[in-house]
């Protein structure tokens, strides 16, 4: 009797060993056979009572040695099914078939405009400068003339933080200008390009983020006229060479005298339209010459040398040319939006 249920475990082995399958069904159905929780082994383990106390041992070891086999058997037929299946495949490919066409990104258009104004200005000598977005009182307000009652300081306009009222996220870029003045000695021509906040409701004509580039020319003699001529050149190459501009008197605490900066409508161009709101004229942005009290509080001689400053919101730019009627959709990253720029690259 021992001897009939040590010859069954010896067939199992022998079929183990003979078997190969080859295919993944096959393979399958090898290890349910063998390994499933039904397998034709456990009924062996219980054939144990059977065997005589002095071959219990041998029995164990024997039947363990078959679980063994038909797991090896497993691992190697599955090893051999799958790099049959992958060379099944790759003899499969079409390599005449056409590809597939992959999906190209685009830049974003406050990049385009943003690139453009940088490279644009580059070529006239003025360098890029960026700073540290999270500001101190001094460089974003009182160092550029600000008076201490100014609205601008007023929390409604600006984002102060609750652990430190001196440190704020800066309004506008021209904290940068400080910097570059307090760290730099005359000639200075640079621009500050940079993302800004301001506590406003956000609308579609306004965010409570933006960007703006900013612009800085310091050294001896300079003059409005520099200024004006500056200004028309960066409008010519943006807007075209037809482009006219126009300065309107104004007021920031850091410029004087200072001015408004209008275009003339390159939409309509000059017949009237509702973007110039029937006024051919378009504004883009601020500038002035830089009040020598700024020039003081940054450690330079304002009877030696004077400046120029000027400053343009980016967005503001790019919803113009590309005829935006909603600054959120700059913010909201909708695919479908941002494929219309393919072509501006």
């Amino acid at each position: 009797m021992a001897q009939e249920i040590f010859d069954k475990v010896k067939v199992i082995l022998a079929e183990i060993e003979n078997t190969n399958p080859s295919s993944a069904e096959e393979t399958e159905q090898f290890r349910i056979k063998y390994l499933g929780s039904k397998n034709i082994l456990k009924p062996l383990f219980g054939e144990i009572r059977n065997v005589p106390n002095e071959r219990k041992k041998e029995f164990g070891q024997l039947v363990n040695s078959v679980k063994e086999a038909a797991e090896k058997k497993l691992e190697s037929v599955k090893s051999k099914v799958a790099e049959a299946d992958e060379a099944a495949e790759a003899n499969s490919l079409d390599l005449t078939a056409p590809g597939e066409p992959l999906s190209v990104g685009t830049r974003h258009p406050v990049s385009i405009i943003m690139n453009k104004i940088v490279e644009t200005f580059s070529r006239i000598g003025f360098t890029v400068a960026q700073d540290r977005e999270i500001e101190d009182d001094w460089h974003n307000f009182t160092a550029l003339n600000t008076p201490a009652d100014h609205p601008a300081r007023d929390m409604q306009d600006t984002y102060y933080l609750l652990h430190d009222t001196e440190k704020l996220l800066r309004t506008h870029t021209s904290s940068v200008q400080i910097r570059t003045m307090e760290n730099q000695k005359p000639p200075i021509r640079a621009i500050f390009p940079g993302r800004v906040y301001r506590n406003e409701t956000i609308s579609a004509r306004a965010h409570c983020q933006f960007h703006q580039v900013e612009g800085l020319y310091i050294d001896e003699n300079v003059s409005f006229s520099d200024l004006k001529q500056t200004i028309e050149y960066f409008a010519k190459e943006v807007f075209g060479h037809q482009t006219k501009i126009r300065l309107r008197p104004s007021y920031f605490p850091f410029t004087e005298p200072s001015a408004e900066v209008d275009i003339s409508c390159f939409i309509c161009g000059g017949d009237g339209c509702n973007v110039c709101k029937y006024t051919t004229w378009v504004e883009i942005g601020g500038c002035g010459m830089v009040d020598p009290k700024v020039l003081e509080n940054c450690g330079i001689d304002s009877q030696k040398y004077t400046g120029f400053a000027f400053g343009m919101g980016v967005e503001r730019i790019a919803m113009l040319k590309y005829r935006i009627n909603d600054i959120r959709l700059l913010f909201e990253n909708d695919v479908r939006f941002l494929n219309q720029f393919k072509s501006a690259l």
